[in-house]
């Protein structure tokens, strides 16, 4: 200790020298050791504070950031009595100096950021608790605590580097907050310049400007301070065009997340912050978050005055689904492997209605081999069906008008094999080869009588089958978009109309009983109004029967979910919003429970979480399985899930 205030008091005499340095790391770590502030720091420090505040500020940042880890470290014991008043002096002196430091140019952006937080730290400002979980910037994601439940939530690629600002500036509260006379904030204030950040900036900057000039009182909030330490670094890192980038990336965190848990709207600040004092849920239009890709999304889509709803959750706890409580809510049944490992993950499924019987499962995966399950029990009902020569990623059943029920699959190479799922004998050769495989697969029926086979491929080909001869009869998709999601949706009992995803997030609709693929026939498309009002880019489709009619539902890569009536392409009601932790390549599938109630189960490719909700009310149930997920189906009031190791059911209902 003597040695370093010797060193320290060398370097203010010089103007200079780093000998301190040294000594100062070696001494910090006995006074800070695993996030623990030993008893002699508060006797030391005020008079380190003392004689660091006196050197030229562009030579103490380090000091200055080590020093805001010490007084937001995990565990600091209480200063004691005869203490308090010397080393509360010592903070006011060491926010002072750090100030200064933060006003020196030639600062890296990264610890600039830094050296901000540590000043929030010593002006007492819960903000500067995040110094110590501080986001890596060179990370694209952002995990994030949920201040209500608790449960952790990250959102993928978070870090992007808006052009422009992707939501509005916080507001502070009225009356602001304002500290006594004698802070050091007001040459912050002067410094934040309004073409820091950019054309669209300036209201952000003016939040951190409003903040400085307050003296960022320790009840400021931490949105508003964010917009501080983000206006600081613009202003003050360097270089300047890559600290410019990143104080862009930093104001988004002035932005909401939804919990994936509890379904409640937070300010990012909050979801930073460990046990936030005082955090509120955002509701109505505050309820907006910054998505990955720097736009903005409603996050809170009920009606005005509408109540929030929590949502209900479930977990895996071996084989049985259990709510949050403990109490159990029904069993997971898990499908049979004739031997273990030779199924492997299960990349597509299909239920096989049987007259008279107990509903079949459909699956298949890399191997191409395809199993036949008992829904009521997940036993095989024929050996293993081994003839597809490829992967497969695609399946669907089809009634045809003699009674017969196929099976057919789509595999990686582009083949389509045909089954007879009661037998388990093909109906013929697997037959095709078209370039990107067949990765999509539903049923058309058309008024001339005919079902037919609908086949679509990432290269944009979409074609319909003669499921018994595999000749093909006609061709949807003029326009060749790529696609990635297609279902067939009911408009008669004798009429059905084909909805397809394509990659860049449109939706199409064909009429399949027009020869002329221009042709829209009784084909309405979606509103191109209401899809970009909602920012909606769609990535996922399915049909959704209701009691007086078939709707088509929409998933996006951000966990959005909206329905659409398709006789006239308008939304209908309020969509499912996203929810943090459900970003990703959507899964979606509908189920009708006892007494008509539809429910639609969204989850993510390679996630563990599922959403179930109840369009009618608003309802959702939240499932954590133990399984990385790969596609849905229902079989009555089963939900049977595929995932990397093979196929599970378990009750949509309490059983």
């Amino acid at each position: 200790m003597q040695v370093l205030l010797a060193q320290l008091a060398s370097a203010a005499a010089t103007g200079g020298g780093d000998a301190w340095r040294r000594t100062w790391t070696d001494l910090s770590g006995g006074l800070m050791d695993d996030g623990v502030v030993a008893d002699g720091a508060y006797a030391a420090l005020p008079h380190l504070v003392e004689a660091a505040a006196v050197l030229p500020p562009g030579q103490t940042v380090d000091f200055w950031v080590d020093l805001g880890f010490m007084v937001t470290a995990d565990y600091r014991p209480p200063v004691p009595a005869d203490l308090e008043e010397g080393f509360g002096a010592a903070l006011r002196l060491a926010e002072r100096a750090a100030t200064r430091s933060l006003l020196a140019a030639g600062t890296p952006g990264q610890v600039c950021a830094q050296l901000a937080l540590s000043c929030v730290a010593l002006a007492s400002n819960p903000m500067g608790e995040v110094l110590g979980q501080f986001p890596d910037l060179g990370d694209s994601g952002l995990l994030l605590s949920c201040p209500a439940c608790g449960s952790d939530t990250e959102i993928p690629d978070f870090f992007v580097d808006p052009a422009r600002a992707p939501l509005k500036a916080p507001l502070l509260p009225s009356p602001a907050p304002v500290r006594e006379e004698g802070h050091p904030w007001g040459e912050v204030a002067a410094a934040l310049r309004e073409e820091a950040l950019g054309e669209g900036w300036e209201p952000f900057l003016q939040v951190a400007r409003d903040v400085a000039v307050r003296g960022v009182s320790p009840e400021t909030p931490g949105q508003a301070v964010l917009c501080l330490v983000a206006g600081m670094v613009a202003v003050r890192g360097t270089p300047q065009r890559a600290a410019g980038k990143l104080a862009r990336r930093l104001m988004s965190l002035t932005g909401h997340f939804r919990c994936w848990d509890c379904e409640r709207t937070w300010t990012i600040a909050d979801g930073l912050v460990e046990n936030p004092d005082g955090a509120l849920p955002q509701h109505g239009p505050a309820g907006a978050r910054t998505d990955f890709d720097g736009s903005t999304a409603a996050a809170e889509s009920a009606a005005a005055g509408q109540p929030s709803r929590a949502a209900t959750r479930f977990r895996q706890e071996d084989n049985a689904v259990v709510a949050a409580d403990g109490t159990p809510w029904g069993r997971i049944s898990v499908f049979s492997d004739s031997v273990p490992g030779s199924l492997g993950g299960v990349y597509a499924l299909a239920v096989v209605s049987r007259p008279g019987g107990p509903n079949l499962v459909a699956g298949a995966g890399d191997k191409g081999v395809v199993c036949l399950w008992d829904v009521t029990d997940g036993r095989l009902v024929h050996d293993p069906l081994p003839g597809h020569p490829d992967a497969v990623r695609s399946m669907t059943t089809l009634l045809l008008p003699d009674g017969r029920v196929l099976l057919a699959s789509g595999g990686d190479s582009g083949t389509i094999a045909m089954w007879n799922p009661l037998t388990g004998q093909p109906v013929r050769e697997p037959a095709g080869d078209w370039p990107g495989g067949v990765t999509e697969m539903c049923t058309a029926v058309v008024p001339d009588g005919h079902t037919l086979l609908v086949t679509a491929t990432p290269k944009g080909a979409v074609r319909m089958w003669e499921p018994d001869s595999g000749e093909c009869v006609r061709r949807l998709n003029p326009y060749g978009s790529p696609i990635q999601s297609v279902t067939a949706v009911p408009i008669s009992a004798d009429h059905t109309l084909i909805a397809a995803a394509d990659t860049a997030g449109r939706v199409h609709v064909w009429d399949p009983a027009v020869d002329d693929p221009w042709d829209r026939g009784a084909a309405v498309q979606l509103s191109a109004r209401a899809l970009a009002d909602a920012d909606h880019r769609v990535a996922a489709v399915e049909a959704v029967w209701t009691p007086d009619r078939t709707l088509l539902a929409t998933a996006d890569n951000l966990g959005v979910v909206m329905l659409w009536d398709l006789s006239t392409g308008t939304p209908v009601g309020d969509g499912l919003p996203s929810s943090t932790g459900t970003a990703g390549p959507p899964l979606i599938t509908a189920a009708t429970q006892h007494g008509g109630r539809t429910v639609l189960i969204t989850g993510t490719r390679h996630g563990h979480r599922l959403r179930v909700w109840e369009p009618q009310t608003g309802a959702v149930q939240h499932i954590s399985l133990d399984v990385s997920l790969t596609c849905l189906a229902t079989a009555g009031a089963d939900l049977i899930v595929g995932h990397d190791r093979g196929v599970l059911s378990l009750p949509l209902g309490r059983q």
